[in-house]
């Protein structure tokens, strides 16, 4: 059974930091492209970074030089750290995993960021 379980989600306000864990399990971790997606009240999710089996990395536009996604394979870990958060940041932040078509989504955590 596939599951990815985030954490680190909160209250913080504008400004603020904020490190978001996803823990993977059921998965070869250590093959699969690990990312990070949000969705905002009343918005589509939207992708905010990725990082490749081999580590590589990609941002979505808004988040970077704030944000850094890293993973920890031996872990089965996924990380992101968030900087200099923004009110219009606030959303539900969803890990996932993917292999070629396949993909997994975790249940989200919530981070709020008030002014």
């Amino acid at each position: 059974q596939v599951q990815l379980v985030e954490s680190g989600g909160g209250l913080v306000q504008t400004g603020g930091s904020l490190r978001l864990s996803c823990a993977a399990s059921g998965i070869m971790f250590n093959m699969y492209v690990m990312g990070w997606y949000r969705q905002a009240p009343g918005k589509q999710r939207e992708f905010v970074a990725r990082i490749t089996s081999g580590g590589l990395t990609n941002y979505a536009e808004s988040v970077k030089g704030r944000f850094t996604i890293s993973r920890d394979n031996a872990k089965n870990t996924v990380y992101l750290q968030m900087n200099s958060l923004k009110a219009e940041e606030t959303a539900v932040y969803y890990c996932n995993a993917q292999l070629g078509l396949v993909t997994y989504w975790g249940k989200g955590t919530l981070v709020t960021v008030s002014t």
